[in-house]
């Protein structure tokens, strides 16, 4: 029987060996779990427990509801039009790109060129989420536009799943009706009770948080859907509550970065076989190639019309690059409804987990932009980034 305690500890030691040293290479911890856990796994066997998932799960849907939080609309509104552009963009040119290749390439069959065009043409909410909290780049415009353009590209990625895939019935319904009705009532009914019960030491405010997120997830669930998706959406809802309250959201990323996250980034580390990535290593090279490739020649262009300065366009543009939650979660859907294999989901895995971590470490080593605080809306002749 497995002894919880020193499990616990030894996911907890490699968390914090992964903290000291981001500290000390001055790289996102996030990628450095990602690394760490893939070492730890190839190398003693990191096992993946109930608890483990679960922790690892939980860290997934808080860091995907923080992002949603920092969704700011004043900023959406006065970037519409690119952030939806690139983030429609950032999905179908990967999307598309992918099943082609798949399909006529390598002659997958056209449900596997599908789950691969769908792993593949994600953004990373939980990575670039992390590496903008990191780098103070959440509290600026570009942040702001990137991680709008992240919502609308995994929408695409879930509704693509959901349209080709999912079974229509009650129970989705019945999710799609509960998640509309709470993102209806939150941002009327959460100012009020946060307002209530104030700042207690029992924290109120983050269990009530955590009992809507963990509701709203297990009807995802049972419809067929992922509970990171409800996250987002109320993650959205709550933006204004949480920009009117700082110290809230400085409560709640501490909890998840201390204790959840890790478990999240270690996890998806530990899912990289070395031995597979090595007899498929072409392959899932050639993956992440045409995922990397389809991206810049989609979302690149997009950076320029909109006026994007040249560092802030390959910054965009490698951020949306990335890939991790869904990307995994929709190889994961094929694997276990049998519509991929073993090997075909460890090369589209290995390409996801690849994804969180090159393009991101290039875009912090060599392309990352000076940081600009949000202007105020009254902010005369302003030849807005992102403008339109």
């Amino acid at each position: 029987m497995e002894n919880v305690w020193l499990a616990s500890a030894l996911w907890l030691g490699l968390a914090l060996a992964a903290s000291i040293i981001s500290i000390r290479v001055a790289m996102s911890v996030a990628l450095i779990e990602i690394m760490v856990g893939a070492i730890a796994g190839n190398v003693i066997g990191l096992e993946l427990t109930a608890w483990v998932n679960f922790l690892a799960g939980f860290g997934a849907i808080l860091l995907t509801f923080l992002a949603g939080t920092e969704i700011d609309q004043r900023v959406v509104r006065r970037h519409f039009w690119s952030s939806v552009g690139i983030g429609v963009v950032g999905f179908l040119a990967p999307y598309l790109g992918v099943l082609l290749y798949a399909r006529y390439a390598i002659d997958w069959s056209w449900p596997q060129a599908q789950i691969a065009g769908i792993s593949l043409s994600t953004t990373s909410v939980a990575v670039v989420y992390a590496v903008m909290v990191e780098t103070g780049f959440n509290k600026t415009e570009i942040g702001k536009i990137i991680l709008a353009a992240c919502f609308v590209n995994d929408l695409g990625t879930v509704l693509a799943l959901g349209i080709v895939f999912a079974h229509f019935d009650y129970w989705l319904a019945l999710f799609g009706a509960a998640t509309g009705v709470a993102l209806w009532l939150l941002p009327r009914f959460a100012p009020w009770f946060f307002g209530k019960v104030s700042r207690r030491v029992s924290e109120p405010q983050t269990k009530f948080i955590s009992l809507v997120l963990l509701a709203l997830g297990g009807l995802a669930s049972v419809a067929g859907s992922e509970a990171v998706l409800p996250a987002y959406l109320v993650g959205m809802a709550l933006a204004p509550a949480f920009l009117a309250d700082s110290e809230l959201s400085h409560r709640m990323r501490i909890i998840a970065f201390t204790i959840l996250t890790p478990f999240y980034f270690l996890k998806a580390g530990s899912l990289v076989d070395f031995r597979a990535v090595v007899d498929a290593a072409g392959l899932v090279a050639i993956f992440l190639a045409i995922k990397m490739v389809t991206k810049f020649v989609g979302i690149l262009p997009l950076t320029r019309f909109f006026r994007f300065e040249a560092k802030e366009g390959m910054y965009t543009t490698l951020l949306m690059s990335t890939g991790l939650t869904f990307g995994t979660i929709s190889a994961l859907f094929g694997l276990s409804n049998h519509i991929i294999d073993q090997r075909q989901y460890t090369v589209l895995v290995t390409a996801v987990i690849g994804s969180a971590v090159v393009p991101t470490l290039i875009a912090q080593r060599w392309f990352q932009p000076a940081f600009k605080p949000i202007e105020d809306d009254g902010a005369a002749g302003r030849t807005a980034l992102g403008g339109s």
